[in-house]
């Protein structure tokens, strides 16, 4: 039998009847990714096998380069640029022997038989034949960007993208549609890094350029972005994403930011407690602005990210050697979203952890503010970066299933920079029926609503996220 068969991931009868008869049969909502839009509006071309999965993909695939270190592989082979694509690949294909039980060895051949067809295991007996089998087929037109994407049944995507962005490649996407909603997403981490005050003051002079003025304020600079913000709803974006070590909300004056940000854009280095104060103003603001253009609002908390020194001196960031952050954030979380509530002003949310002790803690703190006026307002999200495998899935709709409603949940997202993560949406929703079907047969739920589990299946795997979001 073959390892990527009908039943990869299903493990009992009714498991099975969910995914082909409900989940496996619908469209992609892919509401968070990093996808280049000027990849997709140019409707790329990929030279080979080896720029699609380890070197381009917008940036490179972090989640196999972490791998292949851990497998002994030199760092020339992964970000030092000197290796043909062969060479690299070969050392990709010996690493995945290692990989039994880590998601990437599901994901890898997932990959291969969905998009190329290539039923076969991965590894340095099969990697020649298969390289060049994925090549050829690249060479195709039928496997440009665009063409990946609509394979999939791709319905929307959300990109990730800053408030300076002119989204040029959206609207080009806009003019000449594929069969694929591509969408912004707001994502305005730059503007509140005053902590770095050199890149701060020359990102400010990008952001006040896209905005048409000159940021010498805070009140400027709520200004700009309000001004870009708006641009963003007339480009189609009803969403903005955060990402950030933990939630702030600091007490604070309006003149202590006013003064915080004068001194940052001086050029004067903040305190810790200077950063947190304008970080707790920032954000409330960005919130307030999300609620009352009726956007949806999305929190990923919990990364450490360029923990290696040496290695951010020599590639710079993004490049695998971020890790999980063991921040508290249960009580400044609650204090951030009660002050939005309390002032009317919470937006749909979606909170995200990195940090697996912290699942019970923001199901909770999601059901703290839910009001009855919006099915799952607030919730917690899909298992995220290190926790989206098949235990830190599992674990998310365990958590959710035991303090929230399950059946509200959005469900799953790709927050890949690579065309063909579309598998992960398949490895969800097996992942989701398995759970399902397994409390059927264990007498866990009842076989008599068979009809309203299919429902629910259908609901987590498209109909929640096309509704909650408005698409």
């Amino acid at each position: 039998m073959s390892f990527i068969n009908d039943d990869f991931m299903l493990s009992n009868d009714t498991a099975r009847e969910l995914y082909h008869g409900t989940a496996g049969k619908l469209p992609i909502i892919d509401y968070h990714c990093h996808l280049s839009p000027q990849q997709i509006a140019q409707n790329v071309r990929f030279r080979d096998i080896t720029q699609l999965w380890l070197v381009d993909s917008g940036a490179g695939d972090h989640y196999k380069w972490r791998a292949m270190r851990g497998n002994g592989v030199a760092e020339e082979y992964i970000t030092g640029g000197s290796h043909s694509s062969w060479e690299i690949f070969e050392k990709w294909a010996e690493t995945v022997p290692y990989l039994m039980r880590n998601p990437l060895y599901h994901w890898t051949h997932l990959e291969l038989k969905r998009v190329f067809g290539i039923d076969r295991i991965l590894n340095p007996g099969t990697a020649r034949e298969i390289f060049e089998e994925c090549n050829a087929r690249l060479a195709e037109d039928t496997f440009r960007g665009q063409s990946l994407i609509r394979k999939f049944n791709v319905e929307v995507i959300c990109t990730t993208d800053d408030p300076a962005d002119d989204l040029r490649w959206h609207k080009m996407i806009a003019e000449n549609p594929f069969g694929t909603k591509v969408l912004p997403a707001w994502r305005p981490d730059k503007a509140m890094a005053i902590e770095n005050p050199g890149p701060y003051a020359l990102y400010l002079e990008k952001l006040g350029a896209a905005a048409g003025m000159e940021i010498r304020s805070y009140t400027d600079l709520q200004d700009a972005l309000q001004r870009r913000h708006d641009y963003f709803a007339a480009a189609g974006c009803s969403l903005s994403d955060h990402g950030m070590e933990t939630f702030y909300a600091a007490g604070y004056k309006q003149s202590e930011i006013d003064a915080i940000f004068r001194k940052a854009l001086s050029g004067g280095q903040p305190t810790l407690s200077e950063i947190e104060k304008f970080r707790s103003a920032f954000l409330f603001d960005q919130a307030v602005m999300d609620a009352q253009a009726g956007w949806a609002q999305q929190y990923h908390i919990g990364p450490l990210r360029n923990n290696n020194t040496r290695m951010f001196d020599i590639a710079g960031p993004d490049i695998g050697f971020d890790a999980i952050h063991d921040r508290e954030m249960a009580a400044s979380g609650h204090r951030f979203f009660d002050r939005l509530d309390s002032a009317g002003k919470l937006a749909r949310t979606v909170l995200y952890c990195l940090n697996p002790k912290d699942n019970e803690v923001m199901t909770a703190m999601a059901g703290t503010f839910n009001d009855g006026t919006v099915p799952g307002k607030m919730q917690f999200g899909s298992g995220w970066w290190f926790l989206d495998h098949e235990y830190g899935m599992r674990r998310q709709m365990e958590v959710l299933s035991s303090l929230g409603l399950l059946s509200r949940f959005v469900g799953m997202l790709t927050d890949s920079r690579s065309f063909i993560s579309y598998p992960r949406h398949e490895y969800f929703r097996r992942i989701l029926c398995d759970l399902l079907g397994a409390d059927v047969e264990q007498g866990k739920l009842p076989i008599s609503e068979i009809e309203r589990i299919r429902g629910m299946v259908a609901d987590i795997s498209y109909n929640n996220a096309k509704n909650y979001f408005r698409f």
